[in-house]
């Protein structure tokens, strides 16, 4: 069965920069570590299945860690320098590493700090939690972010994929975004100028982004955003396979057609369904897990599986909302 490499956008900041023809890496060669401008980059020793939720991935050719902005900058510079291809990763979830690895450069996103400016406004760094920052907003007594109690990620990579969860998202709370560009300034956006979607924000459309560095919301004080909080998370401990190794949701919902994708996964009587170490969740259809030992084929595999069941059985065209990254082409 042919795979289509066309996973859509990632939630968690990933990008990539073409490597002009350079092959893919042999990653048995040396693990040595380059420093520059006071960051260490790691060559060909870590492993992308430990950067994942899923538990999948080989090794980036480069590896190196951000706390701030500078530093963000000095190692896109340094990626440019050496005409490496590179991207910004914050937890790792809702995207498939290859076992082949990475042919550039990983960047991880350790830029953590939270700040409230006032009362209700919060100011975090892209690669704060999500389901930290919901919990904390909530239990303070301000609402708007209670859904994101139970999202793994960052801030920044919810903000890029504008995601949501029980009638609220990111975006019906977004102050303004900060973010760096491919040159190296730093911009920022005003709440009138983001325009955003269902699943998609300004970000999946802007060619010079290098990545998200901070996101101010702003919120409405709350008597009951604590008990609304612990009812979320209730309901997705009991509807989703908390605990077990998953991308979260594979494919986004249509709000065209009223009718969830992991129900009709379901319909297609395909929960339980694995293809190697690659499992559909017997609690959520529209859950993939790492069942142990799956590699990044088992997961592509159970995708065009769940894709041509589901059209052959109803006619409806599942479109993937984690993204595939390719070992040596651009990311897709």
């Amino acid at each position: 069965m042919a795979i289509p490499l066309c996973y859509g956008p990632n939630p968690h900041l990933l990008h990539s920069r073409a490597n002009g023809g350079t092959p893919l890496c042999n990653y048995s060669g040396s693990h040595d570590q380059t420093t520059d401008n006071h960051l260490a980059f790691i060559r060909g020793k870590k492993l992308l299945k430990d950067l994942s939720t899923w538990g999948i991935g080989g090794a980036c050719r480069y590896f190196t860690q951000v706390f701030d902005p500078t530093q963000l900058v000095s190692a896109i510079r340094y990626c440019q320098e050496h005409s490496l291809r590179f991207m910004v990763i914050g937890k790792g979830s809702n995207c498939l590493f290859d076992d082949l690895g990475f042919d550039g450069c990983v960047i991880l996103n350790r830029m953590e700090f939270l700040e409230m400016e006032e009362p209700g406004v919060y100011k975090a760094g892209s690669g704060f939690r999500f389901n930290r920052l919901g919990v904390q907003c909530s239990n303070e007594g301000f609402t708007g972010l209670e859904f994101a109690g139970g999202i793994p990620g960052t801030v920044g990579g919810a903000t890029y994929v504008n995601a949501g969860a029980n009638g609220q998202e990111t975006a019906d709370v977004v102050e303004s975004v900060d973010f760096v560009t491919f040159d190296g300034r730093l911009r920022r956006l005003e709440r009138a100028d983001l325009k955003f979607g269902y699943r998609s924000s300004p970000f999946q459309r802007m060619p010079d982004l290098a990545a998200i560095v901070a996101v101010t919301f702003r919120l409405q004080s709350s008597g009951t955003s604590k008990t609304r909080l612990q009812e979320y998370l209730a309901r997705r401990r009991a509807s989703q396979p908390i605990g077990e190794r998953s991308a979260g949701s594979v494919f986004r919902n249509s709000s065209d057609l009223g009718v969830a994708a992991g129900e009709f996964i379901e319909k297609a009587g395909l929960k339980g369904f694995r293809v190697g170490g690659a499992m559909i969740s017997k609690v959520h259809a529209n859950f993939f897990v790492n069942s142990g030992g799956s590699t990044s084929q088992d997961m592509l595999d159970l995708i065009a599986v769940a894709k041509d069941k589901v059209y052959q059985k109803f006619g409806v065209q599942l479109k993937e909302e984690i993204l595939y990254v390719n070992p040596s082409k651009e990311t897709q």
